[in-house]
């Protein structure tokens, strides 16, 4: 099976900055498109950013200029570097990948646990 693992989530004051990182782990054989979503309580899942095994990174309108996103192929990870953040920003992040498994060679939409960011005014 795959796994995705978020790590880097936690409390931030306004103005701050935190580095959400994602590791795809099991039995992969490739890795392609990647991506972190958003979550509020009683709203639904949004696209923050995302990214393709060349490189290629999209962006919500929202958090364009603020947030910078990127991988390491070679480590099947991911990061989100979260820059002057608000309190708008406070949301469960998730880490989404797209995985062809080594066992099955089918791409599947695999999604981590979600990591909490929280931004106090």
């Amino acid at each position: 099976q795959v796994q995705l693992v978020e790590s880097g989530g936690g409390l931030v004051q306004a103005g701050g900055s935190l580095r959400l990182s994602c590791v795809a782990s099991g039995t992969i054989f490739r890795v392609n498109d990647m991506g972190w979503y958003r979550q509020t309580p009683g709203k639904q899942r949004e696209l923050v950013a995302t990214i393709t095994s060349g490189g290629s990174a999209n962006y919500a309108d929202s958090v364009k200029g603020r947030f910078t996103i990127s991988r390491d192929n070679a480590k099947n990870t991911m990061c989100l570097q979260l820059n002057s953040l608000k309190p708008e920003h406070t949301a469960v992040y998730y880490c989404n990948a797209r995985v062809v498994n080594i066992l099955t060679y089918r791409e599947l939409s695999y999604w981590g646990q979600g990591t909490q960011v929280t931004v106090s005014s």
